[in-house]
């Protein structure tokens, strides 16, 4: 599974994983930051995943398997012990609904009180967890979860290996209100709807607006954390990772391979080029249209301006210091030419 090569005991029997300082007897652990070395010549592991170029400085009582990347090897490996985890789950349990003219795919699992809208189509082998809604005219690819308490609106596409974790909302109506003479706001229809392309992950208590007309886009295999808020007609690029509590106003397009930190906030009708990062607490109000940059702080610029500028801020009390001593230099001076 892994293409790895066994260095010790081949015979070991592994029944679960364990972070390596924390292992026991029975666990499997990897190696893939080098300050975590000193723990792999205690660590109780019965096994650990190393990279190849990994040379012990001591003996090692636990077996090593050598490969290419450890953590990208570990993480095979979850998600493995994942699915067969997740294969336990089959079947139909009650109560629960599914609406006319609606199928779900085989081998799939639909928890108690579960509901499933009119017109719907459900791939094969996806798991609707207890208390999860969906809405009419909803369609879900194969090998996707849908967590507890999942919400997911009329009209939503969902691709395939797609995981929506607990409390999410997708396809709830986006914030347009048209502003009126006497000072009051009316609601603008949002007639579009929500589409998630494959390999997408939205983490929990996150919502995800639909489109005034048209679709908000998650394109394939992006990620999303907790407690995000993506507004009205957002398009998010392939492979682009959004942290916790992040904020993206509406009709906003993010570019492919995107890192956005914690609390960022970004405003709306913007366009951001590919391979942008941004880091925690960023706030963007306008668009960024060359590939590849980094930003922090608010309003957001690149990243090496803003540490200058964060290193001279912690100057300043010194600066003022400075600055009242010339002054009163001055005002000595000036009293004695006088």
């Amino acid at each position: 599974m892994l293409d790895g090569t066994i260095v010790g005991n081949d015979k070991v029997t592994i029944d679960s994983a364990a972070k390596i300082e924390e292992g026991r007897p029975g666990c499997i652990s990897f190696l893939a930051n080098s300050k975590y070395e000193p723990y792999i010549y205690t660590t109780a592991s019965s096994a650990v995943i190393v990279n190849r170029d990994f040379a012990p400085r001591k003996d090692i009582a636990a077996t090593l398997i050598y490969v290419d990347n450890a953590y990208s090897a570990f993480t095979i490996l979850l998600e493995e012990y994942q699915k067969r985890m997740a294969n336990i789950r089959q079947g139909v349990e009650q109560p629960s609904f599914i609406g006319e003219n609606s199928s779900a795919g085989a081998n799939g699992y639909r928890g108690a009180f579960s509901y499933i809208g009119k017109n719907c189509k459900i791939g094969d082998r996806v798991k609707i967890y207890p208390g999860a809604y969906l809405g009419d005219n909803v369609t879900i690819g194969n090998d996707c979860n849908i967590h507890p308490g999942v919400r997911i609106y009329d009209n939503t596409v969902i691709g395939n290996n797609c995981n929506v974790f607990a409390n999410t909302v997708i396809g709830s109506d986006g914030f347009g209100f048209a502003p009126q003479p006497d000072g009051s706001y009316k609601t603008i229809p949002q007639l579009g709807n929500v589409v998630l392309e494959d390999n997408v992950s939205i983490g929990a208590n996150t919502t995800i607006d639909c489109a005034t007309m048209g679709s908000t886009i998650i394109r394939k295999g992006a990620k999303v954390d907790n407690l995000v808020q993506i507004a009205h007609n957002v398009e998010v690029g392939s492979n682009t990772v959004i942290a916790a509590q992040a904020g993206i106003s509406g009709s906003t397009q993010i570019g492919e391979q995107c890192v956005i930190a914690g609390q960022v906030g970004i405003s709306g009708h913007l366009f951001v080029a590919n391979k942008t990062k941004m880091g925690a607490q960023s706030g963007l109000g306008k668009s960024i249209k060359k590939e590849g940059l980094s930003l922090s702080g608010s309003p957001a610029r690149d990243l090496n301006e803003h540490l200058r500028a964060m290193a001279s801020t912690r100057r300043l009390p010194e600066m003022e210091d400075r600055l009242k001593k010339l002054e009163l230099k001055w005002e000595t001076s000036e009293i004695q030419r006088d």
